[in-house]
């Protein structure tokens, strides 16, 4: 029997912090691009994170289960964990952390599709079709609301924010295909913190090699960027993952999934307030189909209650 309980007070008020952190990530990363590139200072945070979670292990007595072959998959969530952030760090430096935040969160439905088709007990609803429809339809009116096609842009804005637009797009795929791997594999019956450990440790190699190889290197010792070092290292990194996967051990993840919405709504918010960044109402418009997408496909068991009750 599924020990894990539905919603209460709670877990959606963490949520919402959570929500709140992840939407800052993005902001916080462009913000502070100019003092230390995007892929350094996620290589560097995710090192420093791995070493916290392994001292979590430590303390816990938990430890890496290599003999049953678990490493293998854990291999493949790590190097799809780098190329999800390798894409974010690209995609900040052509389109706005509005944007990449949209896009990066469109991973619901790429995760739906996978699964899908790799578990038959996760195959999609009607409803769950439509949501992913809508969420597509959003994808399009958002790249078609660009900034780039208001009076006054120029073609070479227009170029330069799809590709990023297409890099954030490409992070979301990864995401979702890293929730797709952690679900079908053995790593579903792996720790959370093991889990966590192979993202972090395939973000800080890869991403450090990244850096590296593009000149990347270089860090300006300003407070803002020391801060922003602070904040993804500690709060993003370490402490809200360690959380979220709590979340996930104690309430239904349907539920938990729904209000995860929220993160592509704040990172909009978060970017107008902080960064000055333009919010154009066709992407708007189409951030909003997407997230009324993913809400479809995300919530379906919770619509499912909602219409049992009612009958």
């Amino acid at each position: 029997m599924d020990a894990r309980k539905a919603l209460d007070g709670q877990a959606v008020g963490i949520m919402v912090v959570l929500c709140i952190v992840w939407g800052m990530q993005q902001v916080a990363l462009k913000a502070t691009a100019a003092d230390i590139s995007p892929s350094l200072q996620i290589s560097i945070r995710s090192g420093i994170a791995a070493v916290l979670v392994g001292v979590v292990m430590i303390a816990r007595k938990e430890r890496i289960s290599f003999a049953q072959g678990m490493w293998r998959p854990g291999l493949i969530v790590g190097i799809l964990f780098a190329l999800e952030y390798l894409f974010v760090g690209a995609a900040l430096r052509h389109t706005s952390a509005a944007h990449t935040a949209v896009f990066l969160y469109t991973a619901p439905v790429f995760a739906a599709l996978g699964l899908h088709w790799k578990m038959p007990a996760e195959r999609l609803a009607p409803l769950q079709w439509i949501g992913i429809a809508v969420a597509f339809a959003g994808i399009v009116m958002a790249f078609l609301g660009r900034g780039g096609f208001t009076p006054g842009g120029s073609l070479s804005h227009v170029s330069e924010t799809m590709q990023g637009d297409l890099l954030a797009l490409a992070a979301g795929i990864s995401m979702g295909a890293t929730n797709v791997v952690i679900r079908c594999s053995s790593l579903s019956r792996a720790p959370a913190t093991e889990t966590l450990l192979y993202q972090l440790l395939g973000a800080f190699v890869l991403l450090l090699f990244a850096a590296a190889t593009s000149g990347e290197l270089t860090i300006n010792p300003t407070p803002s960027a020391w801060g922003g070092l602070i904040f993804q290292t500690l709060i993003v990194s370490f402490a809200s993952f360690l959380v979220w996967f709590w979340l996930l051990r104690h309430y239904l993840a349907s539920r938990l999934g729904v209000l995860s919405f929220m993160t592509p709504i704040f990172g909009v918010v978060l970017g107008a307030w902080l960064l000055n960044e333009a919010i154009e109402p066709g992407f708007l418009a189409g951030a909003l189909l997407v997230l009324a997408g993913i809400a479809l496909v995300s919530g379906y068991e919770w619509l499912q209650g909602f219409r049992g009750a009612a009958r």
